[in-house]
């Protein structure tokens, strides 16, 4: 492995820089804890993971998730030793890096996609498209516009946006990490992750899904990019009825019986089944879904509405009063990748940020049905669940609520998943703390007039109730549970 900083033919020193600021008001803040240790524990873990190891754990196309992991210890206020140890830890698993047989260029871009032999190759494309025209313009060029999604000729189509959006939506975030942290080594990784990302059939996004509901004019858009800055609101109102409301999509999907699919022991196989069988159908209920961008404050709202539907379809859809909840490992990620759409549209034109809310509601519905289509109890859930956490047994107390004890019951949260053996805790519930910082205080009515039943009983305590629901079911450091992978099947 080469000593020197230039990998690939790119400055490592460049690619990983010290964290800069959130780009927007609505992405996630970071927790006190910092220091000199701490950030020179990220840089070493984020530039020796970008030298040594493959972005695939195996065959299957399992990621690397050590950037990941890093990344949300750093934000939580980790130490420099605890970011060393678990790096240590996740390297155990790795592949090494596999050299090119050639070099990627604008010519043999499209050849290789698909083809995990050229990861480095994409990652050195990329990074030199970036040194040469900017973050937001590489995303625009290779996610979001039309000619990375389909080619007249073309043996085989580009799909780019496709290949940022599935695989549980791991390009996505590792691309929304780079924007959130201004790391441009993170943007280039999970472009070229994108790149040799399989696609799950083809057309998941069909031609026609790039010129519907796109346009965007220029005076709407002057307001739209204003309006994302540090500086930007929070809209206070989901907004008139007339709209339609993503709770209004999933209401509707759970009264059509058409769209089940059978239980299967690979969750994968199961998903590719809900996209073999019911993509059209399922996008054909997210097309409903209105974004009015003549509307003030229009984008941050429809992203508010996507944070709320990720983390019920998780939290919500996960729990039943006789059987407890079970913390699913898939739907997992659609919470965790909600995190960065407030980051990555920031990167993005208007056009684009209709595109991109568009294309993740359909993944996010296309995974909820393939995981059994949980039914969203929201009485139950609101009722049966806890807002703070409960006492252990052992003190005698038979799990009674302790306010007294923890009056910030986020804080012993955070502690607890920090120090987490499963790399995916910290990074969920540092999720659900940030929505519950941004949304927590809305009110039960917020959601009244949509057709979800019961909505108008969900109030800003869905993050919080999620995060204990998720605490209490993952475990702890010396005693550890694991996801369920089981599903939602009746």
């Amino acid at each position: 492995m080469p000593s020197t900083a230039i990998i690939d033919g790119l400055d490592v020193e460049t690619l990983f820089p010290a964290p800069s600021l959130p780009p927007s008001a609505l992405s996630p803040q970071r927790l006190p804890g910092t220091s000199v240790e701490s950030l020179a524990a990220l840089q070493y873990v984020l530039k020796d993971n970008h030298k040594r190891w493959h972005i695939f754990l195996n065959n299957l196309k399992q990621h690397n998730h050590i950037a990941h992991r890093t990344l949300a210890l750093y934000a939580l206020g980790g130490s420099g030793p605890l970011i060393r140890k678990f790096y240590e830890q996740d390297s155990g698993e790795q592949l090494p890096p596999i050299e090119p047989p050639e070099a990627i260029t604008s010519a043999n871009f499209l050849d290789h996609l698909g083809d995990e032999r050229y990861y480095k190759a994409y990652v050195a494309f990329f990074g030199r498209e970036i040194n040469e025209k900017g973050i937001p313009v590489v995303l625009e060029q290779y996610i979001f516009s039309d000619s990375f999604q389909y080619q007249e000729g073309a043996s085989s189509q580009p799909e780019m946006l496709s290949r940022f959006m599935l695989s549980l939506f791991h390009a996505l975030i590792h691309v929304g990490n780079g924007v959130e942290f201004g790391l441009k080594g993170m943007v280039t990784e999970g472009l070229a992750l994108a790149a040799v990302q399989d696609l799950f059939g083809n057309e998941f996004y069909p031609r026609h899904f790039f010129t519907e509901g796109a346009q965007v004019t220029t005076e709407v858009a002057t307001h739209l990019v204003s309006s994302l800055t540090l500086g930007g609101s929070v809209p206070e109102t989901t907004g008139s009825r007339a709209d339609t409301h993503v709770f209004d999509i999933i209401a509707r999907i759970v009264r059509d019986d058409i769209l089940k699919v059978d239980n299967g022991p690979v969750p994968r196989t199961v998903f590719k089944q809900a996209v073999a069988q019911h993509a059209a159908r399922i996008r054909d209920y997210a097309a409903r879904w209105t974004i009015d961008v003549t509307r003030k404050g229009e984008i941050e709202r429809k992203m508010e509405e996507l944070i709320w539907l990720s983390s019920a379809v998780y939290a919500i859809g996960a729990f039943d009063e006789v059987k407890g909840f079970a913390a699913d490992f898939y739907l997992m990620h659609v919470v965790t990748s909600s995190l960065f759409l407030p980051s990555l549209i920031t990167s993005l034109t208007p056009g684009s940020q209709v595109l991109l809310l568009r294309a993740y509601l359909v993944v996010v519905l296309t995974w909820w049905v393939a995981r059994g289509r949980p039914d969203l109890n929201i009485k139950s859930f609101m009722v049966s669940t806890s807002t703070q956490l409960t006492c252990p047994v052992s003190k005698g107390n038979d799990s009674s609520v302790c306010p007294n004890e923890h009056p910030n019951p986020f804080l012993p949260i955070m502690q607890k998943s920090i120090l987490h053996p499963d790399n995916h805790v910290a990074k969920i519930q540092r999720s659900f703390a940030h929505f519950s910082a941004m949304y927590g205080n809305r009110p039960a009515g917020y959601h009244k007039g949509t057709e979800l039943e019961d909505a108008e009983l969900l109030d800003g305590s869905l993050f919080v109730r999620a995060a204990l629901l998720t605490a209490n079911y993952m475990g702890s450091k010396e005693e550890p549970n694991t996801w369920s992978r089981g599903g939602f099947f009746s």
